[in-house]
This record gives C-alpha cells, sequence and structure tokens, in this order.
C-alpha cells in the first residue's frame, strides 16, 4: 500500500498488494467477513439497475449484489482490479474502473445505488468524497456506507485508561496510520446530511473484534451474536466498524440516453465504448486494456 498525490486530495493505493490473499483469504479475518455479509444483506435490500462499489478492490463483496443488473467495481489499484476479474470472470454484468473517488468518471444522477465499505478510512477529506459520490448518484438513490469508528468501545477504554492520547469522544477524525483514518458517528452524520444524503439504517458491526475472542470463542457462535446485536447500531454507535444505508436527497440530473463516461479532467461526457479514448473537450487520453477503463488523471505520480 502506498500513496500518490493528485490535484485532488492524497490517494491510497493498493497497488501490487496481495491484501485479499492476506487479509481475507488466509481465514484470519472469517468472522469480519460473515459479520459483514449479514450486515450487507440487512441493509441493501431495494434493487437496482446499475450499483456503484467505491473502493471494490479484489471483488470480496461483489458477488453479495445480487439484486443488482450491473455493478461497476471502480478502485484506484489497477492491480486490484485485475484480481477482481481473475475472481468474477469475464461476466457482462460487471464493468471494471480505475478511477479517483474525488474525481469519478460517471455523468451525473447516472447511478441508482453505491456501496463504500472499508473505504472511506482512506480519504483525507471524506465531505469532499461523499460530494462527488452524491453528484453520480440519481434522486433516492440507496447508497451503503461503512466506516472506521474512532467512538469505540476499545477505544474509548484506552482513552480512559490512559493508554491512548486522543480523544475519541471529540468530532475531528484521527489518522493513525499515514491515510488511514477513524471518524466519529456524529460528523458522519454531518458530512452525509451536507452532501444531500437522508439516513435511514445504522448496525454496529464487528462487536467482538476482540483477538482473544475470535481465539478463543467459535465462530459461529461470535458471528449469531454480532448478528443479534447489530440493530444497536439505530440507538448508539459504539462498534469499530459501523454501517450506515442513506438515500440520495433532492433532485438529481437525468442521463442523457446512452450517456454513462464523464471525463475526470474537464467533466465533459465521454463515447461509452470499450476502448482507448481521448476526450473530446480537453484531450485528455483515457486508456481502455486488459478490461479495465483507466481514469486516473495521474496515475504515475
Amino acid at each position: 500500500m502506498n500513496t500518490k498525490s493528485t490535484e485532488t486530495p492524497p490517494v491510497c493505493s493498493y497497488e501490487g498488494s496481495d491484501y485479499q490473499r492476506t487479509f481475507w483469504d488466509s481465514g484470519e479475518r472469517a468472522y469480519e467477513d460473515a459479520v459483514e455479509q449479514i450486515a450487507l444483506k440487512r441493509l441493501l435490500t431495494k434493487p437496482g439497475k446499475l450499483l456503484l462499489e467505491l473502493g471494490a478492490g479484489a471483488g470480496r463483496n461483489t458477488p453479495r449484489y445480487t439484486g443488482f443488473e450491473r455493478v461497476v467495481l471502480l478502485d484506484y489499484s489497477r492491480t486490484q482490479l485485475l484480481q477482481a476479474r481473475q475472481r468474477l470472470g469475464n461476466d457482462p454484468r460487471y464493468l471494471f474502473v480505475a478511477a479517483d473517488i474525488y474525481k469519478l468518471p460517471f455523468v451525473d444522477g447516472l447511478f441508482d445505488g453505491a456501496t463504500m465499505i472499508r473505504t472511506l478510512h482512506h480519504m483525507a477529506q471524506p465531505g469532499l468524497a461523499l460530494a462527488s459520490i452524491r453528484r453520480v448518484l440519481s434522486q433516492d438513490a440507496q447508497f451503503l456506507l461503512e466506516f472506521a469508528n474512532k467512538r469505540n468501545l476499545k477505544s474509548i477504554l484506552r482513552y480512559l485508561s490512559g493508554r491512548q492520547k486522543w480523544n475519541p469522544f471529540s468530532p475531528e477524525q484521527v489518522e493513525f496510520a499515514e491515510l488511514n483514518f477513524d471518524f466519529h458517528p456524529k460528523t458522519i452524520r454531518r458530512l452525509l446530511k451536507e452532501s444531500r444524503f437522508s439516513i435511514e439504517k445504522q448496525l454496529n458491526v464487528s462487536q467482538f473484534r476482540v483477538a482473544w475472542l475470535k481465539r478463543h470463542v467459535p465462530l459461529k457462535a461470535l458471528v449469531a451474536l454480532d448478528s443479534a446485536w447489530q440493530w444497536t447500531g439505530a440507538f448508539a454507535q459504539y462498534a469499530p466498524s459501523i454501517w450506515t444505508l442513506a438515500a440520495a436527497l433532492g433532485a438529481s440530473p437525468i442521463p442523457a440516453l446512452g450517456s454513462f463516461f464523464a471525463c475526470p479532467a474537464c467533466g465533459s461526457a465521454l463515447p461509452n465504448v470499450e476502448q482507448s479514448q481521448s476526450c473530446p473537450q480537453c484531450g485528455h487520453y483515457w486508456s481502455y486494456a486488459d478490461g479495465i477503463h483507466e481514469f486516473r488523471i495521474n496515475p504515475e505520480a
């Protein structure tokens, strides 16, 4: 994992990372994967036509979006998307796009659903990212957002015992490692509102993410406990992972028939083709290779 700078805030890139294999496929995170699957199934219940999966990585969650006709997998890392293609095959239901969330390469109001799981915690400017996402969503589109909660029970106990300097109750985000942020639930609620989203549901997830518990409590029992208590997120958010279902408020532009991509450099509409192309407005060149649309403005920076 490394960081890159573009015209927008710095980006956390997993280019060349074996994150999927070491973090998920090893079985070390079987508990987290299971409870996240439960949360996703509970929240994303309304079917749709076109879903934008932000921070799709190697496609761990992609097969779970069965209610959507098509899914666009978007990630800044091209190698992660190549891994996703290997996992998912050449199913025409999936479209692979390398791009920056701050500069999404789509026309306004295109998607009727979006998910952003384990990705906001890499956003130095979460409000800017949420505003970018809202731009490409249609009116009343569903948006499933997961964020890392700074006000979790472990952080509170560490703070009260003097083992942690930063205050879990303060509203500002905390950067515990480079481009890795925890957020206060009230701050995320405020940012969602400012970006024209209305929260419909919230769940506490990964409530028992404790190494000792994962070693000594059977997986099925731990997952069942988490599942039974996820609903408490509607009243108080103290889990390390908060899952939020929001709806896009207000009117959104209706895309012109057949429109899809937009140049992230200048915002002009682009032909929806599976080939490399130059923007007719600004001349920026966008490549298409190995089934992946390349829309990173400065991928080598």
